[in-house]
């Protein structure tokens, strides 16, 4: 006989938040291990972070229809298909939503029409996942399990939850409710990337600047000792002793060189990065973008805290 869950053992966001805040060095590097190679995977599929999104978009129009359904779906039936249908492709709409202009939007589904990656047959209009490489998204669902299960951890020892769990256990919870938890994914993917691109012009330029970022907060001077978010935000400029040159950059994120370079220089002229004498590139948040960055950190803090306490509750409450 099925039990009810335990009311008491919830968690809510200002409770994830706080916590988060209060032990930032320990959590916020698995966060941009997560972030930054989501990113660079997002580009390795078409070379265009732009249309990666474009379909991510229409697939969540399925999640969305589960979760207004009361539908729930896990992730072996999700993926059993080669095929997954989708609902009509309204170009104005997801202009709209990903704040992409209307042809540009237009060129992308031409474009994975032409690749294969949408089929339409006679009504019906399909994403054969076959036709692109990330079919399954192993590497995003073990990355938001390590990322869950850490915080689960620092949870536990705040006094926030009575047991942790590991990847592997977050892991399997998604998948048993994986309509419901690649929604809230999606949903944080969405207003994270697309925040951060309104700031930086472009998605490449993003990939790079968080992979600058993931290398900094790893340094072990700022992982060694607990510290919340107010020391972090005043160490981070200096914690990347030992910073990555354009070749390496290119090598990890696909962009080619040249463009690392340029958008490198466009970091550098935001305040966001700098460049030594021996061409290494490092974090450099300057005075100037500080509070635009602290908002934008925030604004995050309060969306990673709800995706992570809706799928702690979701995939651990008995």
């Amino acid at each position: 006989m099925n039990i009810l869950p335990s009311i008491s053992e919830a968690l809510d966001e200002k409770k994830v938040t706080s916590v988060i805040n209060k032990k930032f060095n320990n959590f916020v590097p698995v966060f941009y291990k997560f972030v930054s190679e989501w990113i660079i995977n997002a580009y390795y599929n078409f070379k265009d972070i732009e249309m990666y999104m474009v379909l991510i978009y229409l697939v969540n129009n399925d999640f969305k229809f589960y979760r207004k359904n009361g539908i729930q779906i896990d992730y072996n039936t999700f993926y059993k298909d080669k095929t997954l249908e989708i609902e009509e492709i309204k170009i104005i709409e997801i202009s709209r939503d990903l704040q992409i202009p209307k042809e540009s939007i237009r060129r992308k589904i031409i474009y994975l029409e032409k690749k294969g990656v949408i089929k339409r047959t006679r009504k019906k209009i399909f994403i054969d996942r076959s036709a692109y490489e990330t079919v399954q998204p192993i590497s995003a669902l073990k990355n938001l399990s390590n990322l869950i299960s850490i915080s689960s951890k620092i949870l536990k020892q705040e006094n926030q939850m009575t047991n942790s769990f590991s990847s592997t256990e977050i892991s399997d919870g998604i998948k048993k409710h994986f309509s419901f938890c690649w929604y809230e994914f999606y949903k944080f993917i969405f207003s994270y990337y697309f925040r951060w691109r309104k700031e930086l012009g472009d998605f490449e330029t993003l990939s790079i600047g968080l992979l600058i970022m993931s290398n900094a907060s790893s340094n072990r001077d700022l992982v060694l000792h607990d510290i919340d978010i107010e020391k972090w935000r005043k160490r981070i400029s200096f914690a990347d002793k030992v910073g990555l040159n354009s070749m390496s950059i290119s090598d990890i994120t696909g962009i080619p060189r040249p463009t690392v370079v340029r958008k490198i220089n466009s970091l550098i002229k935001k305040g966001y990065a700098k460049i030594d004498q021996k061409k290494l590139i490092s974090i450099n948040i300057e005075k100037r973008v500080f509070s635009k960055t602290q908002k934008i950190q925030e604004q995050t803090i309060k969306e990673i805290s709800e995706l992570i306490y809706k799928i702690l509750n979701k995939t651990t409450i008995s």
